[in-house]
């Protein structure tokens, strides 16, 4: 192995009396209010919405000081993670260009700055650069800086960006005319990071925020060169559990407002020409039917769980609004696959497909009338798929309805990711890009696995697997289990650059798909969700379990990670079964699920209740009190832990995982410290440039192995 050793500064053994002190936070119970009972919170008082408070500041200061006190001994080492981890990536980069409306389009870095330059050339001969946005420039002023979105209007002479200078997803919509080179005088606040231009070049909508629970809910109008004051209310979201946005058809020929909650949809659509811009509804939203639309010839072709749990494709005549009579179908429903996601053109469809836990790409030919699949019409389907243990494919920047080219991308937890165009005549695939890893990483020194393991219930849990080639399956490695669970969202088994940090010095790095997640199909997400959510966790404990019984790593050498609603797996977990694990990091946790979910002042609340229940039912409340990680801290010896959160996170909000440590701390019977690191100058992703977000999976990683050093 390149490194086999932790490489670190040897931290004094506990007991020395010299390991510093936690700050204390003071409890002020505070009773808490519900239709089924009380509750006391002691730590209440950590929650301030403005983020102003002195006294809670002052903790949270306090708490950034202790945990770097408490890792002082692995400084040297998170510093040298750091710079192994940056080194690796290239300082001059660039995305593969794609063609659209006359233009190539690309984002390039340049050698030490943080942030993309965006930018295009003319399609023809020695066509000169164009800078569209040097986010570098735009990002001086800012302590935090992150371009959510920027679309070029229909002539390609303006273009529309949104920006979060806080990190808490409160974007600002900003205008440039590309003819002049100039920024438009005019800055909307508030706003989602949803942008779609009517064909005039001069009409943009997009969608504004509630100021107290942050959801997109209105959807206006504005015309470049107006006051936004001014700016037409087109839609008003009245059902907060739906999230709102706006999008514009492939072909350019639609804009479309959707809204989406966790279990149902409803899409509208106006004619991208049509000044008035007068929507219609495809069809309304009614309970457990969720579907997406994108327009190609005369169809809309439709993504649907209609009578199809794992969801089919069909299509439908663009007037057949409310009509599911005249749906069509293009593409079945399957047991054994799931339809993630499609991309539409002129001839065919490109399908993202799941099946047996990976993702594959499928492409299917569309009826007559959009045109022949531009590949022999022997081949009623074409497949592309991947030839290792675990891997996943997915659709790249495929901007023109009429391509003969698909290009895709292909990962692995060994091999970086490669962008191909394949050439649906030919049948060849051309490779455009592979991400580059500096120094002397070479893949066939990594293994990878994609195993099931057993459930207390039966059930066939997926596992990802990632270890050094030269790292021992006899149980004495250590071993980082990792999971998220939840929303029907999948970790798909893909490359990452920093983890070979970890692999490099002997880890096994293992990826439990577990229930609440969608790889194993629909089926599959709501087995872990509402009153089905403690197999998450389950799910969770049994893949540790079976991981150690396979040799894969070492019982006293276990560690956990996750991040979210992750974050709230592993702190579930951390109740549940606290011996098997020598240490856990969590990563912006949601943890005082019962408090948050009454409240809907909370940004993002009300679209919760599908996913976690509603908890002004009595049933709900009571199943969501019996795993809510902060109402169950009890009396045990709990691992040591590291705690992440962002001062501005609008996601979970940073008085959850503060409130959470402090209950902690004074529950644990145990020795082992409970650290927390809070992004005062960001949110729920944390740092937003390319290396620095780096510094916090470097300390992440430091205490890892700052807490396997200390076995004996």
């Amino acid at each position: 192995m390149s490194e086999p050793s932790t490489g670190l500064d040897r931290p004094a053994p506990s007991g020395t009396g010299n390991e510093p002190q936690p700050p204390r936070a003071q409890a002020h119970p505070r009773v808490l209010q519900s239709p089924f009972g009380e509750r006391i919170d002691p730590y209440y008082w950590l929650r301030d919405d403005r983020r102003e408070d002195p006294r809670v500041l002052q903790h949270l200061r306090a708490e950034n000081a202790y945990r770097e006190a408490a890792m002082a001994g692995t400084a040297a080492l998170e510093r040298r993670l750091y710079e192994e981890i940056v080194a690796r990536l290239p300082q001059d980069d660039r995305s593969v260009p794609y063609l659209k409306n006359g233009y190539w389009y690309y984002a390039r870095y340049l050698a030490g700055l943080e942030h993309p330059v965006f930018a295009r050339r003319a399609d023809h001969a020695l066509a000169p650069e164009e800078v569209l946005l040097d986010a570098n420039q735009l990002a001086r002023e800012h302590e935090y800086y992150r371009i959510g979105s920027l679309e070029v209007s229909p002539d390609s002479r303006r273009l529309a960006y949104c920006e979060d200078v806080v990190g808490r997803r409160e974007y600002r919509l900003r205008f440039k005319d590309l003819d002049a080179g100039r920024l438009e005088p005019e800055i909307i606040e508030d706003v989602e990071p949803d942008i779609a231009w009517a064909n005039d070049g001069r009409t943009v909508l997009y969608v504004a925020k509630d100021p107290e629970t942050l959801l997109g809910v209105y959807v206006r109008r504005h015309r470049i060169g107006t006051d936004p004051r001014e700016d037409a209310l087109v839609f008003e979201q009245t059902d907060r559990s739906f999230y709102t946005g706006v999008t514009k058809s492939k072909s350019e020929r639609f804009i479309f407002i959707y809204m989406e909650s966790t279990v149902a949809s409803e899409w509208r659509f106006a004619d991208a020409d049509d000044p008035s811009l007068e929507f219609r509804t495809f069809l309304a939203h009614e309970p457990d039917h969720e579907y997406q639309i994108e327009h190609v010839g005369p169809w809309f072709v439709i993504r649907t769980n209609w009578s199809a749990p794992n969801f089919r494709l069909m299509y439908a005549p663009i007037d057949a609004l409310g009509d599911r009579a005249r749906w069509r179908e293009l593409l079945s429903h399957r047991d054994d696959g799931f339809i993630h996601d499609f991309d539409v053109f002129n001839g065919f469809v490109a399908v993202s497909l799941r099946s047996g836990g990976l993702r594959r790409i499928l492409l299917q030919p569309l009826p007559e009338g959009a045109g022949p699949a531009p590949w022999p019409q022997s081949a009623a389907q074409l497949w592309i798929d991947g030839d290792e243990p675990a891997f996943t494919l997915d659709l790249g920047d495929n901007a023109q309805m009429d391509a003969k080219v698909l290009r895709y991308t292909y990962s692995s937890p060994t091999t970086p990711t490669v962008t191909y165009d394949y050439d649906l005549r030919t049948g060849t695939r051309e490779e455009r890009k592979r991400e580059a890893v500096i120094g002397d990483f070479e893949p066939s020194r990594y293994r990878c696995e994609f195993i099931h393991v057993q459930a207390a219930d039966g059930a066939s849990v997926p596992v990802s697997i990632v270890y050094h080639r030269d790292t021992p399956r006899d149980g004495t490695a250590p071993l980082l289990v990792y999971a998220y669970g939840a929303y029907g969202l999948c970790v798909d088994p893909a490359f990452s650059v920093s983890r070979l940090s970890l692999l490099d010095r002997g880890f096994v790095h293992a990826t439990a798909h577990v229930r609440g997640g969608q790889e194993l199909g629909r089926a599959w997400y709501d087995a872990g969700r509402l009153r089905h959510k403690a197999n998450s966790f389950s799910d969770f404990i049994d893949a540790t379990r079976a991981l150690v019984a396979g040799g894969y790593g070492g019982a006293d050498r276990v560690f956990a990670m996750g991040g979210s609603a992750g974050g709230l797996l592993v702190a579930a977990v951390a109740n549940l079964a606290p011996e098997l694990y020598r240490g856990i990091v969590a990563q912006v946790p949601f943890v005082d699920v019962v408090t948050t979910m009454l409240d809907q002042s909370i940004p993002l609340t009300t679209n919760e209740y599908d996913e976690w229940g509603d908890p002004s039912r009595a049933e709900a409340y009571a199943y969501m009190l019996s795993y809510s990680p902060y109402d169950n801290v009890t009396r045990q010896a709990y691992p040591a832990m590291l705690v992440t959160t962002g001062l501005w996170d609008s996601q979970v909000q940073y008085y959850e995982p503060v409130k959470w440590v402090a209950k902690l701390r004074e529950h644990t019977t145990g020795g082992e410290p409970i650290l927390l690191h809070v992004e005062m100058e960001a949110g729920h992703g944390g740092k937003a440039g390319r290396f620095e977000r780096y510094g916090e999976v470097a300390m992440e990683f430091a205490f890892l192995l700052g807490r396997l050093a200390r076995i004996a």
